[in-house]
């Protein structure tokens, strides 16, 4: 059985508009389930471990898909989710592949967090997938590859574009643009009209550039897994 880490956000706090931010329900549900129904082991994890929050803006009616749907009904995945462990005291060496689900809420703590920073490269470094949806490819700000360069660094990716955040009015109110740091880091970055799925896999890294895009990073990484 494959053994697949998720790593999800603890960070509550849309900047300074007080109101609150998280990952998007549709961006961990649709690979869950993708990767759960094909018998594929999954752990959950965040930095403060525990119950990480989610954006109550992907709660709303208009962004439910049939995976949300069935994890609203989902008391044991929900149960689970609320006992995420701490990113500190995970190793890549009990897992197969990693997955980040996206929300806003990466770009503030998983973007710099040194446990999720030295994580990935070390998946990278052993030849495990690394895959993440949205804004969740925030994550690769800082990591390295084994040269020192940035690990995007001529890589094809994508995520979260800055048409789309233009288009969800948070521009002024991210910490940094995900296409823009993907771009300054030497990644090559490409992108579908706003809100189509595109995914993007370049060697080990699995890309995906907005929610419609989660079901399909996922199925990359099973493939990859296969």
């Amino acid at each position: 059985m494959k053994k697949v880490l998720f790593v999800l956000t603890s960070h509550e706090e849309l900047g300074n508009t007080g109101e609150k931010t998280g990952f998007w329900v549709e961006e961990f549900a649709a690979p869950y389930y993708t990767l759960k129904d094909k018998g594929v082991e999954i752990t959950l994890a965040s930095p403060k471990g525990g119950q990480p929050p989610i954006d109550p803006k992907s709660e709303q009616p208009d962004f439910q898909t049939e995976a949300t749907k069935r994890f609203d009904k989902d008391t044991e995945t929900q149960q689970k989710l609320a006992n995420t462990k701490k990113l500190q005291e995970v190793d890549q060496s009990d897992y197969d592949a990693v997955f980040y689900p996206g929300g806003h809420g990466p770009l503030w703590d998983l973007a710099t967090n040194k446990n999720s920073i030295s994580l990935i490269e070390s998946f990278y470094n052993n030849d495990k997938p690394v895959a993440a949806v949205c804004h969740a490819p925030a994550i690769f700000k800082e990591v390295k590859s084994k040269d020192g360069a940035p690990l995007v660094k001529d890589k094809k990716v994508t995520g979260f574009s800055n048409t789309e955040e233009e288009a969800v009015q948070l521009t002024d109110v991210v910490p940094f643009l995900v296409e823009e740091m993907l771009k300054e880091n030497g990644g090559v970055y490409s992108k579908a009209e706003d809100w189509n799925p595109h995914v993007v896999t370049d060697g080990l890294l699995i890309t995906g550039q907005n929610p419609a895009s989660s079901e399909k990073v996922a199925e990359e990484l099973l493939t990859k897994l296969n």
